[in-house]
């Protein structure tokens, strides 16, 4: 009997730590990273969050805007399901403002453009039910850039991110938030990312980010 009561405890045991594993290893190391210190800030009143991923994480936010108000809460390679389940922490404050840039990662591993756009829905309704006075800007997935020969599984992506911005011009409307088109402003004439705002066709070097700011400038300042 003893024996039974050990083995049911040791298999309940593996069964929980597997699970929890199996949890942990859902996201990389480094998105628990962020997302443990992203849980012991403080939250601040009145704070404008920007959601995203590498192309966020990369930013100066508040030195950018000279505004402490700002919160990156970017994640080098995040994903629409990655920001579904840390959600809870970015509007644990009820942020005044929330500006959301996600998606190309989600590409990059193969996912289709509709499932994109249905986590995306989640995210915008989890968001209005949560947090209902934060006023939410929705931003076009950027444009990228093959020729520089790196992130190919992402910057093979030109057309898929049109048909995403498009779902995502069409979700704001639906909701009833704010669609900020980036897109068109990052674009060379032969319509990818323009190489005066990259040096590796996904990411964004400072006039990149300078460019971003000067199109949002209004946004967080009104």
């Amino acid at each position: 009997m003893k024996l039974c009561v050990i083995l049911i405890a040791v298999i309940s045991f593996t069964t929980v730590k597997a699970q929890t594993q199996t949890e942990e290893i859902k996201h990389s190391t480094y998105y628990y990273q962020k997302k443990s210190m992203f849980e012991i800030l403080p939250n601040d009143e009145g704070e404008i969050i920007f959601l995203g991923n590498s192309i966020t994480d990369g930013c100066e936010w508040s030195e950018l805007f000279n505004d402490l108000r700002i919160k990156n809460r970017g994640i080098s390679g995040d994903v629409t399901g990655g920001i579904l389940d840390r959600l809870t922490e970015v509007v644990q404050s009820k942020p005044a403002k929330i500006f959301i840039m996600i998606g190309i990662n989600d590409l990059a591993r193969g996912r289709s453009v509709q499932d994109i756009t249905t986590d995306y829905n989640k995210i915008v309704e989890e968001i209005l039910k949560a947090s209902e006075h934060t006023e939410l800007y929705i931003q076009s997935v950027l444009p990228v850039n093959p020729d520089f020969d790196k992130f190919q599984n992402h910057t093979n992506k030109n057309e898929e991110v049109l048909k995403i911005n498009q779902n995502l011009k069409d979700l704001a409307k639906n909701y009833n938030v704010n669609y900020i088109d980036l897109h068109k402003l990052f674009l060379s004439e032969d319509n990818k990312l323009d190489q005066k705002y990259t040096n590796d066709g996904l990411h964004l070097t400072a006039e990149g980010y300078a460019l971003w700011k000067s199109a949002i400038d209004n946004y967080i300042t009104k």
